[in-house]
């Protein structure tokens, strides 16, 4: 517990607190289908970590900033747009992507369909230690809930994808096919958008595709649903993803906001679009060529519960080692970053509260 998780008057346990709605199984979800109209303390951010809640003005200079990429164009347009925008803003949104929007739409139905099973159905798959866990996969509230200065209004169904082959019966059946065949498009998609990227780097299409670098998945569908003070709270704090690469598809309430210039911009939802940003060891890897997109959510204020669903790549051997390629390094742009392996970056990212971690910062040299 680190001191900013101390007792911070005479009547307030916050570890009490955190264990207690640990041990309810219920999530975020539990606490509003109570009929709460004030949030937890556990949820309180401090002043300083909360978001400016003031809306962008429509069709604001902001507006459509981050680039629509359409995948049907020609390739090395392809390859220029996607190096454009991984280098700018670390974040893309793809259109015309291969994967039918038939299947994204029942997607976020059905994850939505799962946060919003009965208590007893989604307890049964409450679990917070997804490496250890057997089947790969878990329903929690707040991976970092003991390490962060405060909860955010969020719940996580996890289902780890790859390397070990996941077991389809292991899969809550609500969300069971539409994972499956989630799964099959965004692996292909996966190793499609990492040919171009490298492309986009000089590298040949397959030099950071396979299983050293894509070869582990995890899916994560998120459920936001209505906050009651969405002032006090987040939906997730401001952060970078660590690992190579994350596909994610988000419904149309909104929320999520990147960073660029020192300034939070609006990703807005285009129907059908799946949004892609670059992880910290692509930043590593590309000698910050490429830029690792620090993101984060606003908490829901909106009666409709938010809902994604994202797919982390990253290496399938953690005890590889990365570093800059030695292709990007040269007397002019000298190597950025020490060699590390995988494993003690994710080792760091989960020993540490989320907000505002980059870690490609840690391995900087």
């Amino acid at each position: 517990m680190t001191t900013s998780r101390i007792l911070q008057d005479d009547e307030y346990d916050l570890s009490k607190e955190l264990q207690e709605f640990e041990d309810t199984k219920l999530g975020v979800k539990g606490l509003v289908d109570s009929g709460i109209a004030q949030i937890p303390r556990i949820f309180h951010f401090p002043p300083e970590a909360l978001f400016d809640h003031e809306p962008q003005q429509p069709n604001s200079s902001n507006d459509m900033i981050i680039p629509v990429i359409d995948l049907s164009g020609e390739h090395k347009d392809l390859v220029q747009q996607l190096r454009d925008g991984s280098a700018k803003f670390g974040f893309f949104q793809v259109i015309n992507h291969g994967i039918p929007i038939s299947l994204l739409d029942r997607l976020i139905d059905a994850v939505k369909a799962f946060h919003e099973l009965q208590p007893q159905e989604k307890m049964q798959v409450y679990r917070r230690d997804m490496v250890t866990a057997r089947s790969g996969v878990g329903f929690y509230s707040n991976y970092d809930l003991f390490h962060s200065k405060a909860a955010s209004w969020q719940d996580t169904l996890a289902v780890r994808l790859a390397p070990i082959p996941f077991d389809p019966n292991e899969v809550p059946e609500v969300c069971r096919t539409e994972v499956v065949e989630w799964d099959k498009e965004v692996e292909n998609l996966g190793e499609r958008l990492m040919g171009l990227l490298c492309e986009g780097l000089g590298l040949s299409a397959d030099k950071l595709t396979g299983k050293s670098y894509l070869g582990r998945r995890t899916m994560v569908g998120q459920y936001y649903p209505y906050c009651p003070e969405p002032d006090k709270t987040v939906g997730i704090a401001s952060h970078t993803d660590p690992g190579i690469l994350t596909v994610l598809l988000q419904d149309q309430v909104g929320g999520l906001q990147v960073e660029y210039d020192g300034k939070w911009i609006d990703l807005k939802p285009i129907h059908g679009a799946l949004v892609v940003n670059i992880g910290d060891l692509l930043q590593i890897i590309s000698n910050d060529e490429y830029k690792s997109g620090e993101h984060r959510v606003f908490a829901n204020p909106f009666h409709t519960p938010r809902v994604s669903n994202a797919v982390f790549f990253s290496p399938g051997i953690h005890e590889n080692i990365y570093g800059p390629l030695p292709e990007l390094v040269s007397p002019e742009k000298p190597a950025l970053y020490q060699q590390l392996k995988f494993s003690d970056l994710v080792r760091r990212f989960f020993s540490k509260e989320l907000e505002g971690k980059s870690m490609a910062s840690y391995f900087r040299l």
